[in-house]
């Protein structure tokens, strides 16, 4: 593969686990980092036909929060240092339910649903983003310079976490599993 044109865009981010939120927040104020919005619900359905996507890894996904719905094409990760990256499609759609009857239409199935807060800020040109989930607390830096802006905020990108939120509950069902099929709140 190689490098992405302006079409294809690159996601590079940093995943970190079991965050202290309240602390974090604190730390963002004191580098002057803007908050984008207040923490909101985002509601993500994980599509797939016969496991072809998960069997190339990618991703496609439906999500829902309050500024709309929007279908977002992960294509393979690959590492670059501390860093995930991959190409990313996003765009925005008028209505979630008729893009979920699309993709069940072209036989995609979903196959996982998650749900998180998420809360946005940006630090320069990074975007950070500081999740709740049923299965804990996180945090995402994403941009060129992730690293950069991880390290400012006390986290070591040696020790990101390079699994998918549904991976994460995949390995947390596998512990558990009298937990719920989808990672959503009560």
């Amino acid at each position: 593969m190689g490098e992405a044109s302006p079409r294809e865009p690159l996601e590079r981010e940093l995943k970190f686990a079991g965050v202290e939120l309240a602390a974090l927040r604190a730390r963002l104020l004191e580098l002057e980092a803007e908050r984008l919005a207040p923490s909101s619900l985002e509601d993500s359905w994980i599509f797939d036909r016969q496991g072809e996507l998960q069997a190339a890894d990618c991703m496609l996904r439906l999500r829902e929060d309050g500024r709309g719905a929007q279908v977002t094409f992960k294509g393979p990760a690959r590492v670059e240092g501390a860093v995930k990256v991959r190409r990313e499609h996003v765009m925005r759609v008028d209505s979630g339910e008729q893009a979920r009857a699309l993709f069940e239409s072209l036989g995609y199935r979903v196959v996982r649903r998650y749900q998180k807060y998420r809360e946005e800020w940006r630090l320069g040109g990074e975007m950070i983003a500081l999740d709740h989930t049923p299965i804990g607390d996180f945090v995402e830096f994403e941009g060129a310079n992730a690293e950069v802006i991880a390290r400012r905020c006390g986290f070591d990108p040696a020790k990101a976490d390079l699994r998918s939120y549904q991976r994460l509950y995949e390995e947390h069902l596998e512990r558990h599993p009298e937990a719920p099929r989808d990672m959503l709140f009560p």
